[in-house]
């Protein structure tokens, strides 16, 4: 009768641990469709000024760049291009880079202040899809580049 106990125990043990994993898994699988349904309601508005941005970053958009001096209202300095600005800036910097070549590329730093202050304005309609994100893969950011020294 003990064996018949101990069998009983591990069932109970057994159906116990499968009905957590149902419960995990139930868990992570509604988690994750939560996550796609956020990511369905943004508006249209939101979905293309993500794409601009995308392509902004992607050196697409052709940009102008004023920084006015808040005391004076004189534009400081104007750049314009294929030009992203910086995403991890400190507060009172600016970074700019423009693409001035197929491969040539151009970075200022500018820093900002009480008085200074800057707007961009893109210079021409770009073509973005309101209906789907736009996710760009770069391979050199993902594939460490790796030097392999071997010896003689």
């Amino acid at each position: 009768m003990s064996d018949g106990h101990q069998s009983n125990n591990k069932d109970l043990q057994m159906f116990k641990l499968m009905s957590n994993r149902v419960k995990a898994t139930f868990a992570i699988v509604l988690a994750g469709l939560a996550l796609v349904l956020s990511a369905a309601c943004d508006s249209q508005a939101d979905t293309v000024s993500g794409n601009l941005s995308r392509s902004a970053d992607n050196f697409e958009i052709n940009r102008r760049i004023i920084f006015i001096n808040g005391i004076t209202d004189k534009y400081l300095l104007v750049i314009e291009g294929y030009c992203a600005l910086g995403n991890d800036d400190p507060p009172d910097e600016l970074s700019v880079t423009c693409k001035v070549g197929p491969d040539a590329y151009k970075k200022h730093f500018l820093g900002l202040s009480d008085n200074v202050t800057y707007m961009v304005e893109q210079l021409e309609a770009a073509d973005v899809d309101p209906f789907h994100y736009r996710v760009i893969w770069r391979p050199e950011t993902i594939i460490p580049d790796i030097d392999i020294i071997t010896s003689p």
